[in-house]
């Protein structure tokens, strides 16, 4: 399963996500909007949202940090 949440660093809503990947032990590929426009492009292009944290599951993006846990808690 590959895993990659859109970030932005500051942004209390990421934070809480990354903790618990922190936490847990989770592989997952950090994508920083603000360190790199590429990430931004890619955020808009996939999701066609300017929100974070998103976390793309194999393809697919899943937006708010509480469902992203969520997610996390049930599939990983």
């Amino acid at each position: 399963m590959n895993l990659k949440l859109f970030c932005m660093e500051g942004c209390p809503y990421c934070m809480k996500v990354i903790r618990y990947i922190e936490k847990n032990n989770i592989p997952v590929e950090l994508a920083d909007i603000g360190k790199d426009p590429k990430n931004q492009e890619d955020l808009m292009k996939i999701g066609g949202l300017d929100q974070v944290p998103m976390l793309l599951i194999d393809g697919k993006p899943l937006y708010e940090s509480s469902d992203i846990i969520q997610w996390l808690k049930e599939n990983k």
